[in-house]
């Protein structure tokens, strides 16, 4: 396995832009996984807000070697910077026949930056199967502003994804992300580890952006999603394209004109 730093590509990025989350199915080796198991069961120590990644967690915890693994330090550093700090990190358990799902809902109550994410980093260190209560997500809703639970009505929508994978297996989500754990209908208990990260550095281009001009990249930014309605999807792109905008430092950059159109301002003008 290579020790060496996995940067995300241009679409990659593109793609957590307009989806709101990136994969990295079984990227974690098994005995980093068992490690975890064992201390997730006993439970973490606090960690306070602010403390810096790099000086969070002892060398000999598995958090520590999770981190380290090249697909997740690439990942890490492309979506919030190389010095990230900590905003807080919990243990998410699922107990064997719950008998109820957690509602939907979105973390950052307040947060609603436009131009700048954290990241919640969810680790699932066993296999998760449908019936062990995956969770639930809705691919781009993070640009759709709600307060917590306001949308925890909404029992279905549709192109809703509940997470199936093998152990291992690493989600970095932006903090907006519509989602909620489902039921476990196992009767083995289900884990999953949450870590959310702060940036300390401008998110610009903090990537390998070689193929930043592939078409592929604008073809991910305006990519329609089954939930959107069609009058919809034109704000969920025009607010892609702004933090595409932001990301990347180009102040030109559009998808069908919808942020050209509302930028536009004849009367600011000089007509000297």
């Amino acid at each position: 396995m290579s020790t060496s730093k996995q940067l995300l590509t241009s679409v990659q990025v593109a793609r957590f832009v307009a989806q709101g989350f990136l994969r990295l199915d079984g990227v974690v080796p098994q005995e980093i996984n068992e490690r975890a198991m064992a201390t997730l069961t006993e439970g973490l120590p606090d960690v306070a807000y602010g403390t810096p990644l790099g000086k969070a967690f002892a060398p000999d915890t598995f958090i520590h070697e999770l981190l380290a693994v090249p697909d997740v330090a690439g990942a890490v550093e492309s979506l919030v910077g190389p010095e990230p700090t900590v905003d807080h990190h919990a243990v998410h358990v699922r107990e064997p026949h719950e008998g109820e799902a957690q509602p939907l809902h979105a973390d950052a109550i307040i947060d609603v930056r436009p131009d700048a994410f954290d990241v919640q980093l969810m680790y699932y260190p066993h296999e998760v199967t449908a019936e062990m209560g995956g969770t639930l997500s809705v691919p781009g809703s993070h640009l759709r502003r709600i307060n917590e639970s306001d949308v925890g009505r909404v029992q279905n929508l549709r192109g809703q994804t509940r997470l199936v994978c093998p152990a291992g297996t690493v989600v970095l989500v932006h903090h907006g992300i519509w989602h909620g754990g489902r039921r476990n209908d196992t009767a083995r208990r289900r884990f999953m580890y949450k870590l959310r990260l702060n940036p300390t550095v401008p998110q610009v281009r903090l990537w390998d952006t070689r193929d930043l001009d592939d078409p592929a990249v604008t073809a991910e930014l305006n990519a329609y999603l089954p939930w959107y309605e069609q009058a919809a999807a034109r704000l969920e792109i025009y607010n892609r394209a702004l933090l595409w905008r932001a990301l990347t430092g180009d102040a030109s950059f559009d998808v069908e004109y919808w942020v050209t159109r509302v930028s536009n301002r004849p009367a600011q003008r000089s007509h000297a």
